[in-house]
């Protein structure tokens, strides 16, 4: 019996992971040096761009699941980046909110951030 699956080496999925891989191991460089990873950098992305958000929103933005999130932003909170709070009319909801700490980060690190954009855009031919 013949193996209808193409090698692993010739694998669209495997292909894609690896081209993952190349572009975030800068990034994931950039951001260890300022002690955060790409997922809370996601979360502190979408909280700069749209301002304070519901975890779902955040999540949906930020491609995250809501379990994922819902450690992230404890760690976030940890670190002060991010606050919390419950929303006046459904205290069962809360909204999250970028510190000035965490606008410090991001500020830090976007240059290098867009550098790495532009190069690896570049190199795509783009």
């Amino acid at each position: 019996m013949t193996n209808s699956l193409p090698l692993t080496s010739r694998s669209l999925p495997i292909a894609l992971l690896r081209a993952r891989e190349r572009v975030m191991g800068p990034i994931r460089s950039v951001l260890a040096d300022a002690g955060i990873t790409e997922q809370q950098w996601r979360v502190l992305r979408v909280l700069q761009e749209e301002g304070p958000q519901e975890p779902t929103q955040i999540s949906e933005r930020a491609c995250l699941s809501l379990p994922s999130l819902t450690r992230i932003l404890k760690k976030l909170e940890d670190k002060k980046l991010i606050k919390r709070q419950a929303v006046e009319k459904d205290r069962r909801r809360q909204i999250v909110e970028i510190t000035k700490e965490g606008m410090q980060i991001i500020h830090a690190n976007l240059p290098e951030m867009l550098r790495l954009a532009a190069q690896t855009r570049e190199l795509m031919g783009g």
